[in-house]
């Protein structure tokens, strides 16, 4: 087992640091230091900050899982910073096509939902991936109680909607979307067989 003082000063900093690079990477190509957004940067990053959103929540599923299987209870503590990190990357999906695509017009926005209603889906997992930042402290866990943990199984149809979100977006190429759906369905029925195993 990891000692907790080589988790808090070495692995959780790299991990932090791990976890910011798409976001470096999309900066970086903004102004043409690491490469470039192609010929629709707007896009290109909105769908970047998309995919890194819907790739952390995916990270966020698989701790409880490697966890069981691994045996490395350490890992537990980089639930949060990934959860958040998951919706940062989501907030930004949605605030690049918010004030960039849209440039906050409410007829642009009124329009864009009417005739593309994935964005609806996306949008209410936007949501619930707030509530479960908004609630993510100890202090929160500790006065929610039972209810915290019923409120943050949530992820789960957070993942679901994010993966619908993504496959009605895409136009003819479903792989990428149906290999995140599978593997989603994996954990999701990992969870199951473990929860009623154990009831």
């Amino acid at each position: 087992m990891l000692a907790i003082k080589t988790v808090k000063y070495y692995v959780k900093p790299a991990v932090f640091l791990l976890c910011l690079m798409p976001l470096l990477l999309i900066i970086g190509d903004l102004f043409e230091i690491t490469g470039t957004l192609g010929a629709n940067p707007i896009e290109n990053m909105q769908d970047r900050f998309g995919i890194w959103g819907l790739r952390f929540i995916v990270a966020v599923l698989m701790i409880s899982p490697l966890r069981s299987i691994t045996g490395f209870t350490w890992i537990t503590q980089f639930r949060r910073m990934i959860g958040l990190y998951a919706f940062f990357y989501v907030l930004m999906h949605f605030l690049v096509w918010l004030l960039l695509e849209q440039s906050i017009l409410m007829s642009a926005i009124i329009e864009d939902i009417a005739t593309r209603p994935f964005i609806t889906i996306g949008f209410i997992a936007l949501l619930i991936l707030l509530a479960l930042a908004s609630t993510s402290t100890m202090n929160i866990r500790k006065k929610m109680g039972n209810s915290w943990v019923r409120l943050h199984s949530s992820i789960y149809l957070a993942s679901i909607l994010g993966v619908w979100h993504f496959w009605w977006q895409v136009k003819k190429d479903i792989t990428e979307p149906l290999i995140y759906a599978i593997i989603i369905s994996i954990l999701l029925l990992y969870r199951l067989r473990k929860k009623y195993t154990y009831t």
